[in-house]
């Protein structure tokens, strides 16, 4: 079963790859934050590859926990935002809120008590682990379901300012399916997360981050027709 978790970090890495080289040459600060998420998901994959195959262990189960449920979310946000609005302080609100979510969970993360019966499972869930109630187990309601709502608004914000501008209808349609993929890894995967089903887990994170390429593709896309003074203001 291991081969499934291994496909999808293969794609994620492959994927990484490409946006990163589009950093490389435009240096648009979301680039990279799309990117690191990819690599995120990537590695998340290849902990749950590595649990799969030798077995789980605390440090597999937190790299997971910290990159796959929790923390690939906000920086997806954040390169939205950073496609969509401009200006310093947005940049600086920004920044430290990715720094202070960064910062909790890892925390809230190690210094979780884990428990060892739960990780003999395929695909152990939060829950059993960290246990009920506690703060680490809480970490995906707390940071990535606010994230992921600031993804739909960013997505319907572009689609209403972009109206009636089709040479700008790419980043809309861009920002629309990024929210589409991470619909489908939050929805789709946690639910098979939850169950302990790691196929269907694994094929919803390759899905998932597949359709958010394309959006990151489609976003970034260059237009020769519109000129600076047609995009509009943020």
């Amino acid at each position: 079963m291991w081969v499934f978790p291994l496909a999808a970090a293969v794609v994620a890495f492959a994927f990484a790859v490409a946006l990163g080289r589009r950093f490389v040459r435009s240096r648009r600060i979301f680039l990279a934050m799309w990117c690191g998420a990819l690599v995120m998901y990537g590695v998340a994959s290849l902990a749950v590859a590595g649990g799969a195959a030798v077995g789980w262990s605390r440090t597999l189960f937190e790299v997971y926990w910290i990159l796959g449920a929790v923390l690939n979310v906000p920086l997806l946000a954040a390169g939205e935002v950073h496609l969509l609005g401009r200006g310093r302080v947005l940049d600086l609100v920004v920044w430290m809120a990715l720094a202070f979510v960064f910062a909790y969970t890892i925390a809230v993360t190690r210094g979780a008590s884990v428990d060892p019966a739960a990780l003999a499972e395929q695909l152990p869930s939060g829950k059993e682990v960290f246990g009920d109630g506690t703060a680490a187990f809480h970490l995906p309601q707390l940071i990535s379901i606010p994230s992921y709502l600031i993804l739909l608004l960013g997505a319907a914000w572009s689609a209403w300012r972009m109206r009636g501008r089709p040479e700008l209808r790419h980043r809309s349609t861009g920002t629309l399916l990024v929210a589409a993929g991470a619909t489908i890894t939050a929805a789709a995967g946690s639910a098979f997360a939850a169950v302990g089903n790691l196929p269907a887990f694994s094929l919803s994170l390759l899905a998932g981050v597949s359709v958010m390429f394309v959006g990151f593709l489609r976003a970034t896309e260059s237009r020769s027709s519109p000129r600076k003074s047609d995009l509009p203001a943020h």
